[in-house]
């Protein structure tokens, strides 16, 4: 079997064999990386040049995306208050972006960006103090018999 992009595989290997806590923090990953490049939009001035406005609005577009999947991902009745928590986090993530989006407004982006990227950062602790406990001796183990 050939490959037309060793990259592309590579990321399709990486999702399908991660973790739940390693998708999740690929997620955030992802919407960080989104969010940081539509950061990068803004000139000197603090305004987006017309040249960048449409790519601006697809990496805004692009986070509210993951933001989404991360809401949709969430498991209400197992949760209990922290999915509620973040669920109310992910609606204010969303709107926000919404009013980043129309307005172009650096100072909010900055602000959802951090707090992002602190969600990251708690969820790559999570997913690597947590997980490998949860996982028994034989399933971390691999199975080369097909």
């Amino acid at each position: 079997m050939a490959f037309g992009n060793p990259y592309a595989a590579y990321q399709t290997t990486a999702v399908k064999t991660a973790s739940q806590g390693k998708l999740v923090v690929m997620l955030y990953q992802g919407a960080e990386r989104e969010l940081t490049a539509a950061f990068k939009s803004f000139g000197s001035d603090g305004k987006i040049p017309a040249s960048a406005v449409e790519s601006f609005g697809k990496h805004i577009m692009k986070a509210q995306e993951i933001i989404n999947e991360l809401q949709v991902s969430l498991d209400m009745d197992k949760g209990g208050q922290i999915a509620q928590n973040l669920m109310s986090l992910y609606v204010y993530f969303n709107k926000e972006l919404m009013d980043v989006s129309i307005k172009q407004d650096k100072e909010k982006l900055s602000q959802i960006l951090e707090m992002i990227k602190q969600l990251c950062s708690a969820w790559e602790v999570a997913a690597t103090t947590t997980q490998p406990d949860s996982i028994p001796q034989a399933q971390r183990t691999l199975n080369i018999t097909g």
